[in-house]
């Protein structure tokens, strides 16, 4: 969270409004570990990261549409899951991403 700290800030001083997205829970092999943050801005502008890139468009999405939507949600990116497999995670294991409105 401390590397988005700077971001955040600045999206908070310009009034724009943010979604955070957290690992939560990783099965398995998995590019980043539970804890790992990235934040999106409402105009897609992105801090942070949850995957060292392998689904990050993916989230990116997600949280444009849970700021559009103001619904949290758990969505699930893994081996098995032909999603996951085509946005390019093919490490094995299985992230769960938590992605939420940010309250400022």
């Amino acid at each position: 969270m401390q590397d988005l700290l700077d971001d955040l800030r600045r999206w908070r001083r310009a009034g724009t409004r943010v979604a955070l997205a957290r690992v939560v829970d990783v099965d398995g092999s998995a590019p980043r570990p539970a804890g790992a943050a990235m934040a999106v801005s409402e105009h897609g502008e992105v801090a942070g990261s949850v995957s060292g890139g392998c689904v990050e468009g993916a989230v990116v999405t997600t949280a444009l549409e849970v700021l559009e939507s103001g619904e949290r949600r758990v969505v699930t990116f893994g081996y098995s899951d032909d999603e996951a497999f085509a946005v390019g995670l093919t490490c094995g294991g299985t992230v769960h991403v938590f992605v939420e409105p940010f309250d400022w």
